[in-house]
């Protein structure tokens, strides 16, 4: 191609580049507009999604506002209806109180003498056994806590003599409220008092000697002298009360000063555990008319109240049980039998496992051959070894 031939060509080249050079800038501009319309959309988007979030995080605050009072409103009224149970549990328990009139407490002076007379006269004698009952603890079975309720010190029990599941609770050393729970587990379930029944005693207790036996409540109250009061836990009346013919008596226990009679169940019946001045190193005991409450026989045990914590009976025989002042282990380390077929020397050492404290009481179940033990606030159920009195 000759040389006037590219010179014409150069304009057609030139003139088409321009065309595609304006197309491409379109084509950039084109895009660029795009670009820019999803920018404006997305800024829109975002500050409609911004408004809304913000709105409904408002929506959100007013509804947990209102939550909150209605939440505040409930409790309140919760708490309203819980003082109104309350109160109403008071006024049930004041109108299970308003009884007939209990029997007159005060013991006629002469009558009084006479107890004491007949008691003396029979002091010591040997006893017969009302049943054939030859048994004796080998050892501590086996051990279980229940659970920790109420105070250092108090007593829990079932009833000795009776079918009933009921658990009793006596919290502290001198109260006039029972706690009543229906059976084992709603007792070792439930922490609060609010789910037992309540029994209000028309005279305080005093100590931890207390006993349930065959529907009734012997419980020990203090007025100058000491009375055992028995109430009918059924009507909740008082059936019969009865000064404990001892003089000038002391703490039966050493290491509890709290407790002056100790009343024990065991297979022969109803017993008394007691100290006096009179003898104010061993501890004394007496068999109790359940029907009456009268004293039907007295023994001064070889048992020192020194260091002593507790005590049951067992088929007739009197264990004492010992700590130190310092809690350590205690140990069932002297034994009376009354009827004269286990002698002290004889008898099975037995050893508690040391657990907390002491024992505030021990209470010993016939029915069950076990015992239902009070140690710094804890509830313990000691299951026993037995074995007959022949077999030591």
């Amino acid at each position: 191609m000759g040389p006037w031939r590219c010179l014409l060509l150069l304009p057609l080249l030139a003139a088409a580049l321009r065309a595609q050079q304006q197309q491409f800038m379109e084509y950039v501009e084109r895009r660029l507009s795009l670009l820019e319309e999803r920018i404006s959309q997305w800024h829109d988007q975002s500050s409609r999604y911004s408004t809304e979030l913000r709105d409904f995080k408002n929506q959100v605050l007013g509804m947990l506002e209102t939550a909150e009072k209605e939440r505040e409103a409930m409790r309140s009224e919760a708490e309203s209806a819980a003082v109104r149970v309350d109160r109403l549990e008071r006024e049930v328990d004041y109108l299970e109180t308003q009884n007939p009139a209990p029997p007159c407490v005060e013991v006629d002076e002469t009558l009084m003498e006479k107890q004491v007379a007949t008691a003396k006269q029979r002091k010591n004698e040997k006893y017969t056994k009302l049943t054939d009952c030859s048994d004796t603890i080998a050892s501590v079975r086996a051990m279980k806590i229940l659970k920790r309720f109420g105070s250092t010190s108090g007593l829990w029990t079932k009833d000795a003599a009776g079918n009933s599941e009921k658990i009793y609770v006596f919290d502290g050393t001198a109260n006039d409220t029972v706690y009543v729970f229906p059976r084992m587990r709603e007792f070792t379930l439930f922490s609060a008092t609010r789910k037992a029944a309540r029994i209000k005693l028309p005279y305080p207790w005093v100590g931890t000697g207390h006993l349930v036996y065959d529907g009734h409540l012997y419980y020990i109250r203090q007025q100058g002298s000491f009375q055992v009061i028995k109430f009918n836990l059924a009507n909740k009346t008082v059936v019969d009360s009865s000064v404990f013919p001892a003089e000038e008596q002391i703490p039966v226990f050493g290491l509890s000063p709290f407790t002056y009679i100790e009343v024990a169940a065991d297979e022969e019946g109803l017993w008394a555990i007691y100290a006096t001045k009179e003898d104010e190193k061993n501890i004394c005991l007496a068999k109790l008319d359940p029907t009456s409450l009268d004293i039907e026989q007295m023994w001064d045990t070889p048992c020192p109240r020194e260091n002593a914590e507790g005590a049951f009976v067992v088929c007739g025989a009197l264990h004492v049980v010992y700590n130190t002042r310092l809690p350590s282990r205690s140990r069932v380390q002297c034994v009376f039998d009354v009827s004269g077929t286990l002698a002290p020397e004889d008898a099975s050492l037995v050893y508690f496992p040391k657990r907390y404290g002491s024992h505030s009481s021990m209470k010993y179940s016939p029915r069950e051959r076990q015992i239902y033990a009070w140690d710094d606030g804890y509830q313990i159920i000691y299951r026993m070894e037995m074995k007959k009195k022949l077999e030591v």
